[in-house]
């Protein structure tokens, strides 16, 4: 059985939990939708909780909705700079920051066009940093109901929390902050490392 799922930018730690340890198949037939995490994460900072947000090209009128895999940036503005710049800022006294920066850096100097291919970017320098099999597989049609496989297609939405019980690691900002859930990834992989992969795989069975 396989688990169907969203790609998305630099996804959360419920979503690698389930990356690192099933068969994945990527949904890339569907529309795209707004308050989700197909363009945006979130990560912490010396304020806390921080939203990064990629700008797409809307359309409308006419054109009505658009297929996720159609969604083109908004690159009139350099954000690419900017959320790099605000990783450096968040995570450059982490730990494992130094270690994953070079391999990291060139998703955000190389501009990207679709959206679909940039989270896909994201994806594969994680799975690559964590030691596991990049997984290719996509639906080839859109399906509103899944019968043979898992439909986790839910956890793009940024409105809907993820039930499940996470254990804490080290946060750079924890001591003011406390622990913050479920954020990006990327502020496991830079607090923990290569320890990173042993914790997602202990957490996938809780989710």
């Amino acid at each position: 059985m396989k688990n169907i799922l969203h790609p998305v930018y630099f996804p959360n730690i419920a979503t690698m939990a389930i990356v690192v340890d099933s068969d994945i198949v990527w949904e890339v037939n569907d529309n795209f939708q707004k308050q989700t995490y197909r363009n945006r994460c979130y990560i912490c900072t010396d304020q806390g909780k921080h939203m990064l947000t990629i700008p797409i090209q809307h359309v409308g009128g006419n054109q009505g909705r658009q297929k996720y895999r159609d969604v083109k940036l908004d690159n009139s503005s350099n954000w690419q700079l900017q959320h790099w710049r605000t990783l450096q800022t968040a995570y450059r006294t982490s730990p494992f920051f130094e270690f994953y920066e070079d391999d990291l850096a060139p998703i955000f100097e190389k501009p990207a066009t679709y959206l679909l291919d940039l989270n896909f970017k994201t994806i594969d320098f994680l799975s690559d940093s964590l030691g596991v099999e990049n997984q290719n597989n996509k639906t080839l049609t859109y399906n509103v109901s899944i019968e043979k496989d898992t439909d986790l297609r839910h956890f793009v939405s940024a409105k809907q929390k993820i039930q499940f019980k996470q254990p804490t690691y080290n946060q750079v900002f924890g001591d003011r902050h406390g622990f913050i859930e479920n954020v990006s990834i990327v502020d496991l992989l830079f607090n923990e490392g290569p320890n990173s992969l042993s914790y997602l795989r202990q957490l996938n069975h809780q989710i």
